[in-house]
């Protein structure tokens, strides 16, 4: 009878999750412009992809988005949550301070960095030339649009992940900080050898969640370059985008949002896999 229970969640995850996954699937193997009715042709939008420059393009650029934000992010967000830590006033204010970025819509936190900042004119960039201190607008330039991009959505993201460490470190043992402070470790040390192995889980959580977001990103690359100049900056998510909206490429689009699917169904059974392996020592 118990089983009922979870009858509702079961039938939401079928009709929300599970039906246009399925439909998403169908579509990748189908010619559509989302107004006839479709047409099989097999494998041809896969075999488009393989040969499509810029597929290959976006699928590098969502490489290189997932290894700065593995890094910088997960990086600045431990640092902030040991500072937290270790700060007793106004730890509160910080954390606020910290997590007031991923609140601010994407829209206007977009907006403010291309007006304000690298806007040649109006923005800082334009204050720095004035004194002659010369600085080309990122967004603006192939080599480095993707760059410009991710520095805007490092700085929206990497509060949350100090908000989060800092929040798995105070559910730290107590008992087992006393007794490292009582063995004379530093703090350095206390962090190595026991506040780190505590958060593992979470640090691994958020790492699979990072290469699943870094896959599914499309909201600040549209707005800020629309995958421009160039294309140097598409991802896979605008690419999907472009073809099922502006070439009424459905079918193209759900192939594209395979290969999206697979990398983060890939990060998902390694967490998995890893949580297995551990809970069977």
């Amino acid at each position: 009878m118990h089983r009922l229970y979870i009858l509702p969640t079961l039938i939401i995850n079928l009709v929300i999750i599970l039906v246009p996954a399925f439909l998403t699937i169908l579509l990748a193997f189908y010619k559509w412009d989302g107004m006839t009715l479709p047409r099989f042709i097999g494998f041809d939008n896969f075999e488009f992809l393989w040969h499509d420059r810029v597929f290959w393009l976006a699928l590098k650029n969502n490489i290189i988005w997932t290894a700065l934000f593995l890094t910088i992010p997960v990086a600045f967000g431990m640092l902030a949550a040991t500072m937290l830590l270790v700060v007793n006033r106004g730890r509160m204010l910080f954390q606020v301070i910290y997590f007031l970025p991923v609140i601010i819509a994407s829209v206007i936190t977009a907006r403010v960095w291309q007006g304000m900042i690298f806007n040649p004119v109006s923005g800082i960039y334009g204050l720095l030339d004035r004194y002659g201190l010369t600085l080309t607008n990122p967004l603006s330039k192939p080599s480095s649009a993707l760059f410009g991009v991710a520095t805007v959505d490092l700085w929206h993201w990497w509060g949350f992940l100090a908000v989060i460490f800092f929040a798995a470190l105070r559910q730290v043992s107590k008992e087992q900080i006393d007794a490292a402070r009582i063995e004379g470790a530093t703090f350095f040390q206390m962090m190595r050898y026991v506040l780190l192995p505590a958060i593992k889980p979470t640090i691994m959580l958020m790492m699979v969640m990072t290469v699943i977001w870094s896959f599914l990103v499309f909201d600040f690359v549209y707005i800020l370059t629309q995958g421009g100049p160039a294309f140097s900056s598409e991802v896979l998510s605008t690419m999907a985008y472009r073809q099922a909206f502006y070439d009424l490429g459905v079918g193209k689009a759900a192939a594209t949002s395979i290969v999206i699917s697979v990398f983060g169904l890939a990060a998902t059974f390694f967490y998995i896999r890893i949580q297995t392996r551990e809970g069977d020592l």
